[in-house]
């Protein structure tokens, strides 16, 4: 067996002999970054600047967030206050601007201006600015969506720049009593988290971003925020109560609500908007300007579940109070979607899993509910107790009908089930097991004999160190197994066995069952908790990544809701510090 291109040490940082990418974001810089010598850079909420080349740095190389430092007294460093960066024992050897803002920008741009400026090197595009200059050995990388703020970002010295990348590192590092393994991804999940909050040119909060892959045009995702949350509920919670405020600005008054609310840049925005507006069928799917993607049954869910977590940790009634209208708006539109006692996904692919045609009853979406219904009794004893009186008695409702519609004769639950006899949904049952499902289990929908039948049954078929049939080693966590059956509702990514939502390993969701073990004083909550980082040193994948399979490869790196591992495992801090027996 390969030894892994990446090591952690006792300290927390990564080591490795080789160059790996090194994702990059802070509030407003974001790349990837090589240290043979190029890095591909963004702004948030403007798009694309470019690529920058420079001299290579020498191996071997030390690791940590947002950052790295080579055998010499070279290193990259990237501050926190301002869009800048200094890869210190380097040379400036080129820079190719950007020809649009992201790959789907279809409008015409002047071509970039270059010029040089005294020490520095200065790059006009359209929607934003670039400013390079050589210190001597350190090479100082500023932008901006205009000339001030690029300007302002050079200005910062290189003592504080490396000074505010390496408080930044610390500030991530939350369990120094763990062993490396557990210390280093810890450290890598809360920066996954960290860095997802994201803002704009004068500072503000701009959302929390899904991931590397996910900003442009630039926008915030209700499920990813939810997750992605759950860490800052503990180490940020100001910046819950913002981001709840930016998903309520994309709500409806009929309880809708999209996949995400963009919140690009002037230039940014308008170009997604001609895009939206001219090419075919882009404004059915995007059917309002600060909407990506309208319409997602799940969305309207994670914003109330959100609200009732910010509450419950903060004791701060204010959100809640505030937009109670759309909480209401929520529970009457699944009460309206609702047949046979349970609210009726349409078949189409807009949920979490947007590869999948799930219709009917998902016991993913069926979870979220009755977190949601749950919410409104607690909420509604101080708020509205007629509809908390009525969200209860639905709540015992409902939790009686996930026991006649979910459970086919199974130990575990139906991923998604439409009886004969629903409306608009032609009846089929998807039956193999899956990881979402425990949604169910979180919010404690199901009696606690059916959550220990489905943890032992996750135990067994999902984690691939006990379920030798599916064919590729111990690699983790499966999401889903079997794959899907019914070929006609897979699509895209998910269409192939093991790859995507039809099989791969999600840290996020490798939390929720790690959660769901831990809360019930359960061995075995390590494998999930881990499994998946040590994956990743193995293959070199720097930071929480978004999925991955062994057939098939990792999706984005530095995704939000991959932190959710590390949020587990500090809320069960004694525990996860006292070891697992299993």
């Amino acid at each position: 067996m390969r030894q892994p291109i990446l090591k952690p040490r006792s300290d927390g940082l990564i080591e490795s002999d080789q160059a790996v990418t090194l994702p990059i974001m802070a509030p407003r810089l974001q790349g990837e970054l090589h240290a043979e010598g190029w890095a591909d850079l963004a702004l948030w909420g403007e798009g694309d600047l470019g690529r920058l080349r420079f001299s290579a740095l020498e191996g071997p190389y030390v690791y940590f967030p947002n950052g790295l430092t080579d055998a010499g007294a070279g290193g990259v460093f990237a501050a926190q206050e301002a869009p800048v960066m200094v890869i210190r024992g380097a040379t400036y050897r080129g820079f190719t601007p950007s020809k649009r803002c992201a790959n789907w920008d279809r409008s015409t741009h002047p071509k970039a201006r270059v010029r040089r400026e005294k020490t520095r090197r200065r790059i006009d595009l359209q929607w934003a600015v670039v400013l390079i200059e050589q210190r001597g050995e350190d090479l100082v990388v500023s932008s901006g969506a205009d000339l001030a703020e690029a300007d302002r970002a050079l200005h910062f010295s290189v003592d504080t720049i490396v000074g505010e990348a390496l408080a930044y590192a610390a500030h991530c590092d939350r369990m120094p009593e763990a062993d490396p393994v557990m210390r280093s991804m810890v450290m890598q999940g809360t920066h996954a988290g960290l860095s997802s909050v994201r803002r704009d040119e004068r500072g503000r909060f701009d959302g929390l971003a899904a991931g590397l892959h996910y900003s442009a045009p630039a926008r915030t995702y209700y499920r990813d925020g939810y997750w992605t949350l759950q860490l800052l509920l503990g180490l940020a919670p100001s910046i819950v109560h913002e981001e709840i405020e930016i998903l309520a600005s994309g709500l409806q008054p009929d309880g809708e609500a999209p996949s995400g609310v963009i919140v690009s840049g002037t230039e940014q925005a308008r170009a997604w908007e001609e895009l939206r507006t001219t090419a075919f069928g882009m404004d059915w799917i995007h059917t309002r300007s600060i909407d990506w993607w309208s319409d997602h049954f799940d969305s309207p869910l994670f914003f109330v579940l959100a609200i009732g977590d910010y509450v419950r940790t903060t004791g701060d009634l204010e959100p809640a109070e505030r937009h109670w209208p759309l909480v209401k708006a929520v529970f009457d539109r699944y009460r309206e979607l609702s047949e046979m006692g349970l609210p009726v996904k349409p078949r189409h692919e807009r949920d979490w899993a947007d590869n999948v045609y799930r219709g009917g009853f998902v016991a993913y979406d069926l979870g979220l509910w009755v977190g949601v219904l749950d919410v409104i009794v607690k909420l509604g004893a101080k708020l509205d107790p007629a509809l908390g009186k009525t969200a209860k008695a639905l709540a015992v409702e409902t939790r009686a009908a996930l026991e006649t519609h979910l459970w086919r004769g199974q130990i575990w639950p139906a991923d998604y089930h439409a009886p004969e006899g629903l409306a608009e949904v032609e009846p089929t049952l998807e039956d193999h097991l899956t990881l979402d499902s425990l949604t169910l289990l979180r919010y404690d929908a199901v009696s606690e004999a059916r959550a220990l039948q489905v943890l032992e049954a996750v135990r067994r078929r999902l984690e691939t160190r006990h379920n030798q049939d599916q064919g590729f080693g111990d690699w983790g966590m499966m999401c889903a197994y079997p794959p899907f059956k019914h070929r006609a509702d897979v699509r895209s990514k998910s269409a192939f066995a093991f790859r995507y939502h039809n099989g791969s390993d999600w840290p996020w969701l490798d939390g929720v069952y790690a959660e769901e073990r831990l809360r019930r004083g359960l061995p075995g909550w390590r494998y999930p908790l881990v499994a998946w980082w040590e994956h990743c040193l193995k293959e070199g994948w720097l930071g929480a990544v978004e999925y991955f399979s062994p057939p098939w490869g990792r999706g984005s790196l530095l995704q939000g809701w991959s932190g959710l591992p590390a949020a587990v495992a500090l809320k069960h801090r004694e525990t996860v510090l006292a070891g697992d027996p299993d």
